[in-house]
């Protein structure tokens, strides 16, 4: 357990390391060490340490050349994370109820928060399975899940390796994927093929099949998802409404990047 003394020096550097963040971007190109130092009020070897830190993790950059530092765009990804979780559910909804509709089955909006999933939107099937699986605010792993893995595109083998042993990879099931190197190998499939398939890997008796949306960016902001029973959801199913899943998640990445306008329009019309 983390000491009082110990959270209090934790907290002082989260501190001294956002000042350093605002004070870079703040500029117009790269600084050296010794000016950033002046800019905080903070020893240069202090300083040096936090951007070794914010380095490790992609946040900040240095010029091997000049050795001057810049943030990186990883900061504009996560705002473009952040920016997309106030309007991507209004852009989503009126397709998700038209999916669910032709699929009839269960249909969710999900969104990747402190690694793990947060179910945003859910439109219920014939059976109402979603009330009780994927509440609105859920939370749920990544690395069991369809959307789950669908939402680990973000990240690359390194990162998701990090995160598996920051959270573990716990069993939910029998089936659920317990180890690091299969997780990535299956993330990179999903890659390849545009969606996951969560085969009772989250919870015996069901089954989903998920796709990416996708901003400007080629950042994954959200995934959508199918689900059912797997008495209903056979894989046979699956590959059957597999094309719809896709042309949906198209049609809502492409409707998020210009504003959702489209998608507020068509959702008046329908009511």
């Amino acid at each position: 357990m983390m000491t009082r003394d110990k959270l209090t020096k934790a907290n002082q550097s989260i501190e001294k390391a956002l000042m350093v963040i605002e004070v870079l971007a703040r500029q117009h190109g790269p600084m050296r060490l010794q000016d950033l130092s002046d800019a905080v009020e903070m020893p240069a070897s202090t300083i040096s340490r936090l951007l070794t830190s914010l380095g490790k993790h992609r946040y900040v950059n240095q010029d091997p050349d000049t050795h001057r530092y810049s943030l990186t765009l990883k900061f504009a990804q996560i705002g473009a994370l952040v920016k997309s979780q106030f309007r991507i559910s209004e852009a989503a909804r009126p397709y998700m109820k038209d999916l669910s509709i032709e699929v009839e089955e269960s249909v969710c909006l999900a969104i990747e928060q402190d690694s793990e999933v947060v179910y945003v939107d859910t439109v219920d099937g014939p059976d109402s399975m979603l009330k009780t699986m994927q509440r609105i605010g859920k939370r749920a792993p990544l690395h069991s899940t369809g959307v789950g893995k669908v939402l680990l595109l973000n990240f690359n083998p390194q990162e998701i390796e990090r995160i598996a042993e920051s959270t573990g990879l716990k069993p939910l099931t029998y089936k659920t994927i317990t180890d690091k190197q299969r997780l990535i190998e299956a993330v990179e499939s999903i890659r390849t093929k545009g969606y996951a398939i969560d085969d009772e890997e989250c919870e015996i008796g069901a089954r989903c099949v998920a796709a990416p949306i996708w901003d400007y960016s080629g950042i994954v902001v959200a995934a959508i998802s199918v689900s059912g029973p797997a008495t209903r959801m056979t894989i046979a199913k699956i590959e059957s409404i597999r094309d719809s899943l896709l042309r949906v998640a198209n049609e809502i990445s492409r409707t998020f990047c210009m504003g959702g306008n489209e998608a507020i329009s068509r959702d008046k019309s329908l009511r």
